[in-house]
């Protein structure tokens, strides 16, 4: 059973009788000596749906549920639902538009490194890989000669996402993105 210091984004933890699953992780110092830091989960309880918001101090001992990853693949959209399926044998996973809002930011037909979580054989969240490659479909006009600043420009794309970028990058220029901290890094 690991401490509140060791959890991760796409945990599911057992909590009051209640199973959730991590979306994001706020960690606070308190002021003063020897505080223990706090850390925020904001959750989402997988039986109903809701949104959860649970405190735990860094030496907290919680309990995990154990859950599986699948490596899938995006397959298509029917209304709201979107549909991905399993590498291997093939089964459909449905997720609606607002449990996986977020991630569908960095989701195109052809993202490799897709895995869908399991908990009591039911499907309830999607890990990103690391990185993605995504082309900018509107930023400004580039400048010529402005790889020697550290300037930033936004750059949008067709997923509704939107980075900055360095001044030298071009609408239509495939770049990686850094999905945890939703950054540029390098040109693909």
């Amino acid at each position: 059973m690991p401490k509140a210091s060791e959890l991760k984004k796409g945990f599911a933890i057992e909590s009051n009788g209640k199973t959730l699953l991590i979306k994001d992780i706020e960690v606070t110092t308190p002021g003063g000596r020897g505080g223990a830091k706090i850390y925020k989960l904001r959750c989402t309880d997988l039986n109903t749906g809701a949104r959860v918001d649970e405190r735990y101090k860094s030496d907290d001992v919680l309990e995990t549920v154990d859950m599986f990853k699948r490596a899938s693949s995006f397959s298509y959209v029917d209304g709201d639902e979107y549909i991905f399926m399993d590498n291997e044998d093939y089964t459909q996973y449905t997720f609606k538009k607002d449990e996986i809002e977020e991630e569908l930011q960095f989701i195109t037909e052809e993202i490799k490194g897709l895995h869908i979580i399991l908990v009591n054989g039911s499907a309830v969240g999607i890990e990103l890989p690391a990185t993605v490659e995504l082309v900018i479909e509107e930023t400004d006009p580039s400048i010529k000669g402005a790889s020697a600043s550290a300037r930033t420009k936004p750059a949008r794309f067709s997923t509704g996402l939107t980075v900055q970028v360095p001044e030298y990058i071009a609408t239509g220029d495939r770049i990686v993105i850094n999905t945890t901290e939703r950054k540029y890094m390098s040109r693909a």
